[in-house]
């Protein structure tokens, strides 16, 4: 059996829908599955085994310069890759107007997703042919697990969804001389997520007690600034060079554990089963926040009453207990 799945963005939205897929893999032996992807993210869907095709998809980049001669070329290849396969079903689990309009009408085959009452833009539903009910009311991953299942006709499992990527990632921190290390995630895009920076710098006082190196991942300039920051007069503290998604991946892997604001890397965190503190201060973890094994949550009505004090004493505890 063959389907398409189009699910081209957030990080998190992306990750969210890895257990669905291990569901169906499960479900129907013989599945593949072709992925519709923001091209940033197309490392990700790689990891998952009932992936066969990556078909990137760059609206974010495409809508900077619509009428290039680049984007036109870009765009055709695209629409040919997207439209010379029929598929066994074709599911929408984005369920956007953009997803829908850009992606999923152009495919061949019959398209599932949510109904107008289950969906952030009901306009999108139109290009359905079977819309089913979901209620908003439980996690993401749950949501998307639901919307496979019935567009698929398999039972749906009452386990905790599985991401079935985390043996992608074998551990390669096995020699006796790698110095243990912890990974914090300090950056995110909405500034009320952000922890601040004092209070980052106290945690890492706190850590020399423990022996063990800190490491501060960056995505761009701004966040490189502030990694910077943090580790100025911390000789246990290394500022990572800028990695590939499949590099982070790795990195967290190998680490002790981590500690992250609401970001769509606390969520790749989750996916590979490792210790997570993520701190919540602007969100509600209930329906986005991090899904599975090994994930805790510090949380309060504002970033700014969460103290290092809180995030320390339940790192050294994960920490024993490894």
């Amino acid at each position: 059996m063959k389907i398409c799945l189009i699910k081209t963005s957030s990080m998190g939205d992306v990750i969210h829908t890895l257990p669905a897929l291990t569901d169906a893999l499960q479900a129907i032996p013989n599945l593949q599955i072709d992925w519709v992807v923001e091209e940033g993210f197309a490392e990700i869907p790689q990891w998952h085994s009932a992936v066969n095709q990556v078909i990137p998809i760059a609206l974010r980049r495409w809508r900077k310069s619509p009428f290039s001669a680049n984007t036109r070329k870009e765009w055709k290849t695209y629409r040919t890759l997207l439209e010379k396969e029929r598929y066994d079903a074709v599911i929408d689990a984005q369920g956007l107007l953009k997803s829908a309009f850009f992606a999923t009408r152009l495919t061949q085959g019959i398209k599932y997703s949510y109904d107008r009452h289950s969906i952030r833009e009901p306009i999108a539903s139109f290009f359905y042919d079977k819309k089913y009910a979901i209620s908003y009311q439980q996690h993401a991953v749950e949501r998307i697990r639901q919307l496979f299942a019935l567009s698929l006709n398999y039972a749906l499992p009452t386990s905790q969804g599985d991401y079935g990527i985390a043996q992608h990632f074998v551990s390669t921190a096995t020699s006796p001389l790698m110095e243990p290390y912890v990974i914090f995630f300090h950056s995110t895009t909405r500034e009320d997520k952000h922890w601040a920076e004092q209070e980052w710098r106290n945690l890492i006082e706190k850590m020399t007690a423990l022996s063990l190196q800190i490491r501060l991942p960056w995505g761009n300039e701004k966040e490189k600034a502030r990694a910077v920051r943090l580790a100025q007069g911390h000789p246990n503290v290394v500022v990572l060079p800028r990695l590939s998604l499949t590099e982070l991946a790795q990195q967290i892997a190998d680490s002790q554990a981590v500690v992250s604001v609401d970001t769509g890397l606390a969520h790749l965190t989750a996916a590979l089963d490792k210790q997570n503190i993520t701190l919540y201060g602007a969100t509600d973890p209930k329906l986005i926040g991090c899904y599975g094994k090994n994930q805790h949550y510090l949380s309060a009505n504002s970033m700014n009453n969460i103290s290092a004090d809180q995030v320390f004493e339940c790192l050294n505890l994960l920490i024993d207990g490894n």
